[in-house]
């Protein structure tokens, strides 16, 4: 059975249309899923009905997350907020969480992620990191430009069989403090945290990286797109 993946999109208010990389579409067709777009509108009586289909949510990257949603106030360098996303693709987390449904969230993604499970963001990276990587880097989308350290134990570490790997990026905000429940198992060499998980549930990742830019040269990228496919497809839903 190929399961079917919805997939949180962008919103341009200035004229009036939702959009996604087709990246996204052709690394869950290329590990077996059937995706499907969720345009980030309406309220909690749109979202139920995409959970009586779909079996598997990723949070799709964009632009930044409104900062009073973790109780802060804007910093210089924080860039454009769209409020119905947030509110949307939050909705949509809190109801995955509760399903139990596997979600996969990439770069905003993991962000959103963090924020919705009660964490906070760093805002702008260059104001408030010390001695920061490059972390938006002057290279093609798929190319690996700085190291990322794998928790063992984790999840990813037991998707990687890995102990560290490489990845793009492409950010300039990022997880400060996980929310409870979600623990840390990814970080780059300058402290920046790049990969969350939820213990508490089957499948619950976040990475900051774009492995759906990678999975056409890096085989991490696929083994992950893949176990989620593959946890999608092992329905275990609460309704």
């Amino acid at each position: 059975m190929q399961p079917l993946i919805g997939i949180s999109c962008s919103y341009d208010e200035d004229e009036g249309r939702f959009y996604l990389p087709g990246a996204y579409i052709e690394s869950v067709l290329k590990a077996g899923g059937v995706p499907v777009i969720l345009p980030g509108a309406g309220s909690i009586k749109t979202v139920n009905p995409y959970f009586a289909a779909i079996k598997g949510l990723i949070l799709a990257g964009g632009g930044d997350v409104d900062p009073t949603h973790f109780n802060e106030e804007p910093l210089p360098g924080l860039g454009e907020i769209t409020p119905e996303r947030d509110r949307f693709e939050m909705m949509l987390v809190k109801t995955a969480l509760r399903m139990n449904l596997p979600i996969l969230g990439i770069c905003r993604g993991i962000q959103v992620l963090n924020v919705a499970c009660g964490g906070t963001l760093v805002q702008h990276i260059p104001l408030e990191i010390k001695r920061p990587l490059k972390h938006s880097q002057s290279a093609p989308r798929w190319y690996p430009t700085h190291k990322v350290l794998i928790e063992k134990s984790s999840s990813l570490g037991e998707i990687f069989k890995k102990n560290s790997i490489r990845v793009n990026s492409f950010h300039h905000q990022a997880v400060r403090d996980p929310g409870p429940g979600l623990s840390i198992s990814a970080v780059s060499d300058d402290g920046i945290i790049e990969g969350i998980e939820h213990p508490g549930h089957r499948f619950v990742i976040g990475v900051q990286w774009h492995p759906e830019c990678m999975v056409e040269k890096d085989k991490y990228s696929c083994l992950l797109f893949k176990a989620f496919v593959e946890a999608a497809r092992n329905e275990k839903v609460k309704q």
